[in-house]
């Protein structure tokens, strides 16, 4: 599968569960919706992307693209060691 297809697979997956989530609602007030999406992905990406790394914080901002303090700061955020 190449990149262009697990990014669409991606947004994919993101799209479904948007849907989904506006659909459950029942008329129900949202919560703001860009902060949710955030952190429901933001985590386990790190998460992921600290293990493919091995632990190794800065080669894992490389590949997040990220300050290699920016990553630290989100892993205390979401209490991954």
């Amino acid at each position: 599968m190449s990149k262009i297809e697990k990014h669409s697979e991606i947004s994919e997956c993101v799209r479904k569960n948007l849907d989904k989530y506006f659909r459950d609602l029942d008329g129900a007030k949202p919560n703001p919706v860009y902060d949710m999406v955030l952190r429901a992905v933001e985590k386990p990406m790190i998460e992921i992307v600290l293990r493919e790394a091995l632990g190794n914080q800065t080669v894992a901002s490389n590949i997040l693209g990220i300050n290699r303090n920016t990553l630290r700061k989100k892993m205390q955020m979401h209490k991954i060691k």
